[in-house]
């Protein structure tokens, strides 16, 4: 890849314009560094000035920034890599505190393997009521079937136990489990969701989208301490693989009022675009003085809604057009009818904020894409940025609506090297045309704002900027790349998590880039991203993240 050179950095340098009377409070010199101008390009730099307010006054050559900076701190990286802050489009960051203070089943590969973690965990746990936690993938397990209420009982049976699926789509609960939520035989599918049953039609404990609802009425509320705990430890991990920026998919009026909090307490180590989850009563309750662009010295931003179309592809819940292959008997599942969602995308749309809907399948996407085509006119909110999350199933012709009608695209490149176990039998080869389809949207000109669904996948950022442009697994499977005609550039990959994440989130001009007047969020890594090899970049760790010139992580 070829890199601007280094004076090109005094471009940005000179971008400072009106900030050149400003103090500079702190200098890294000696720094490897990169970043993005406004044409997008990546450039190099040696050394950054910022201000005691975190912004940053001028980047560039170590002489030219130190004559901008007299009488400053000195901080020597001595030639250390230095890159923007990363920024995830799409986590949960109170799921991923979840993950870390609960039963963590991500890395079991077999069901018998999972039980006895499960079993394992409850005894070493005897104060906790409930057993709960997240991660199982039946497909990695190679079941052919979904886990049973009957599995689980023989792992623990004198308490309640739900565990969530990896995607978050499904729940696996035990018999205990079944019978406090009232789930018999008898009880109908809910709209949008699935019992699943044996042949019998007796309900097996698995539980899909929707249906889930009939539990988590029954769980014990979260107390606030509950929360921060969760808060603190997501908040700790994000710093730990350079996240200096999350779009937090989904957040309750509860959830809002503790980032206020750690906003209002600077406790806040990553900057946090918020969308409301819904448009129902949390909604009613925070939206009514409108969305809030920016709060806590812009460390917290509510204004956006997530919705959500259909369910996900490992538990067929994502919406297809066109049947299963691998099940002829299921379409998968819309949440909503046209007319639901089309009420739920305006009432949002009127009251200001940008609207971000989930969609997996084909016909998810398609009935979003329907309903944006006419609310975006009929309400004047293109300058809203309005998105699809993942777009990760779309018809051929569907993906040039995106750009047509101003939506963006906000996918998450981990979800194509987790999903090729079982997406192509899901779909077949045909829809594969236009699924994880990267390349197809970056030539179209769409900006890809990218994320990796967070505790879906893992936090790390630089194993979505690795599965971006390689196409593989850590493994490095398959060899040439699983579609490699979709993979991205490393350049494209770069912005997809820094600048196009920030404008997807309305904060390009203050995120996203290292640049004169912009905030000094900022990671020192332990090797050249634009050096190394490609299938390496997993690999990279971090050494050091700095949030608005304060350093918030330091590797030990």
């Amino acid at each position: 890849m070829r890199l601007k050179p280094l004076q090109s950095a005094l471009f940005v340098l000179m971008a400072g314009g009106a900030m050149a009377a400003a103090h500079a409070d702190t200098v890294i010199d000696n720094a490897n560094g990169y970043t993005l101008n406004a044409k997008g390009d990546v450039i190099q730099f040696a050394s950054m000035a910022f201000d005691d307010n975190g912004r940053i006054i001028a980047v560039g050559s170590a002489g030219e920034v130190a004559a901008r900076a007299p009488n400053a701190k000195h901080v020597d990286l001595q030639g250390r890599t230095v890159l923007p802050g990363l920024i995830d489009a799409h986590g949960h960051v109170f799921g991923l505190g979840a993950m870390l203070t609960q039963l963590d089943l991500s890395t079991s590969t077999s069901l018998d393997g999972a039980l006895k973690s499960i079993a394992d965990y409850a005894r070493a746990n005897p104060q906790q009521a409930w057993v709960r936690g997240r991660g199982w993938n039946q497909e990695i397990w190679k079941l052919g079937r979904f886990p049973t209420a009957k599995e689980l009982d023989g792992a623990v049976a004198d308490r309640p136990v739900w565990l969530e699926r990896v995607d978050g789509h499904a729940g696996w609960a035990n018999s205990r489990v079944l019978a406090l939520a009232g789930i018999t035989n008898a009880t109908p599918d809910p709209v949008g969701g699935k019992i699943v049953r044996d042949e019998k039609g007796v309900a097996t404990g698995v539980l899909i989208d929707a249906a889930q609802a009939l539990v988590t009425k029954v769980l014990p509320q979260e107390t606030e301490q509950e929360g921060r705990i969760m808060l603190d430890r997501a908040l700790e991990n994000m710093a730990s693989v350079g996240l200096t920026s999350v779009h937090d998919a989904g957040i309750t009026a509860g959830e809002d009022r503790l980032y206020r909090d750690y906003a209002d307490h600077g406790k806040l180590t990553a900057r946090i675009y918020a969308m409301i989850g819904g448009t129902g009563p949390d909604f009613d309750q925070l939206a009514k003085n409108g969305p809030l662009p920016s709060y806590g010295k812009d460390m917290y931003a509510l204004a956006a809604v997530k919705l959500y179309a259909d369910g996900a592809l490992g538990s067929r819940g994502a919406a297809l057009l066109a049947p299963y292959s691998d099940d002829p008997h299921s379409h998968g599942l819309l949440f909503h009818t046209n007319k639901e969602i089309d009420a739920m995308i305006t009432k949002a749309i009127k009251k200001g904020y940008q609207v971000n809907v989930h969609a997996i399948g084909d016909a998810g996407n398609k009935q979003i894409l329907d309903t944006f085509a006419k609310e975006i006119p009929a309400n004047k909110a293109l300058d809203k940025r309005h998105r699809i999350e993942h777009a990760q199933v779309v018809t051929l012709s569907d993906i040039p609506r995106f750009k047509s009608i101003g939506i963006i695209p906000s996918m998450q490149p981990t979800h194509a090297t987790s999903d090729k176990n079982m997406a192509e039998t899901r779909i077949g080869a045909e829809r594969m045309k236009g699924a994880y389809a990267w390349r197809s949207f970056l030539q179209q000109g769409s900006r890809i704002a990218c994320g990796s669904d967070f505790p879906v996948e893992a936090p790390n950022p630089f194993f979505g900027i690795h599965a971006a442009v390689t196409r593989q697994d850590k493994h490095g499977q398959p060899i040439a790349g699983w579609y490699p005609e979709q993979e991205m550039s490393l350049k494209e990959a770069f912005r997809c998590f820094t600048l196009d994440a920030a404008y997807a989130g309305h904060q390009e001009k203050t995120l996203g880039s290292l640049e004169a007047g912009k905030y000094a969020d900022f990671i020192v890594i332990d090797r050249d991203l634009f050096k190394i090899s490609p299938y390496d970049i997993y690999k990279i760790g971090v050494l050091e993240t700095w949030v608005a010139g304060r350093q918030v992580y330091q590797k030990k």
